[in-house]
């Protein structure tokens, strides 16, 4: 049996090496292939797919029909087409649990550094600045209402962790019911979270529901003076209008380590903006993490071989590993 690995920005492959030895699976190296024709050119003869960005279409899974498994590096899963994963019978696996706590804690960092306008007294200070008010008014952050879209596993890390430092946490997730809500989670509606949320940190998943949903019309309801956090998926934000309300100060500060196109472009508008705080798609990082999701992420297609099924189950297929 072979595997593509994709595309993938590690410099040592030994970890996925160890584990596909282990079960007797060929690795195939393509290193970049992130487009449609570079996946089938480098996928031919492979039985499943480890990616982090290539997109797996309908078109590369009827040019590459030995394919029974795309595993994705990662939690969220929007370059991999899985409707059409589903019409021809293949696996769609991910790694949803290895950094819950990092990409919790990311957000959280985010959102009290913008409360307490670290980053802007960092510039002032440096600037040549010191004086307490060089960055504006700072409100008491127990006096503030957290509003979490998306109370997934993520969401409700961070509902956890935020819990006591806000005077109200509340979250809007329609497919949880209200009995998998924390009891010192309130539900809200989106427009909801929005309207009564002085803080609003975005861990939802970028699907057809979800994308451009962070618009201008919700945007213009927040509290003057709000903060927002993204660190689920940079599509989920209408960024012209981000940039619109938090240039015309509806917003106060804006955190994202998720962008619509990354790497960002440096001329971009939110990169030279004072009260914009940006990190490079790196929420998920630690140490502990990486070596966890990566090992994750090559065990499904193992797990695949050896009894049919992968680990972390997207979509339930039909196709099975050669030799079961």
């Amino acid at each position: 049996m072979k595997v593509l690995f994709s595309d993938q920005d590690y410099v040592d492959l030994s970890l996925e090496q160890a584990v596909f030895d282990a079960a007797g699976i060929d690795m195939v190296l393509a290193h970049r292939a992130v487009t449609e024709d570079a996946v089938i050119e480098a996928g031919k003869g492979c039985s499943a797919i480890l990616l982090q960005c290539a997109p797996i279409t309908g078109r590369v899974l009827d040019a590459l029909p030995e394919v029974g498994l795309v595993a994705r590096i990662g939690a969220g899963y929007d370059t991999i087409d899985t409707d059409a994963c589903a019409r021809r019978g293949v696996w769609v696996a991910n790694s949803p649990d290895y950094g819950v706590g990092e990409v919790a804690t990311h957000a959280l960092a985010m959102a009290l550094a913008l409360i307490r306008h670290l980053p802007f007294y960092d510039r002032d200070v440096k600037a040549g600045t010191w004086h307490y008010g060089s960055a504006g008014r700072v409100r008491r952050c127990s006096d503030m209402i957290l509003g979490i879209v998306g109370l997934g596993r993520i969401g409700k890390r961070m509902a956890h962790i935020s819990r006591n430092l806000f005077r109200r946490v509340i979250a809007c997730d329609p497919y949880i019911i209200d009995g998998d809500f924390p009891a010192y989670v309130e539900r809200a509606s989106l427009d909801e979270i929005f309207e009564q949320s002085d803080v609003v940190s975005l861990h939802t998943l970028l699907n057809s529901e979800t994308r451009g949903m962070i618009a201008a019309r919700l945007l213009s309801t927040m509290r003057p003076g709000g903060y927002l956090v993204n660190t689920s998926r940079g599509a989920v934000i209408n960024i012209e209008d981000l940039v619109a309300a938090v240039s015309s100060g509806r917003l106060d500060g804006v955190g994202l380590d998720v962008m619509p196109e990354e790497p960002v472009p440096i001329d971009h508008p939110l990169v030279r903006h004072p009260r914009v705080i940006l990190t490079p798609h790196a929420a998920f990082y630690s140490v502990e993490a990486e070596r966890d999701l990566r090992r994750k992420s090559a065990q499904n297609i193992a797990t695949w071989a050896r009894t049919g099924q992968p680990d972390y189950i997207v979509v339930r297929g039909t196709k099975r590993p050669p030799g079961i």
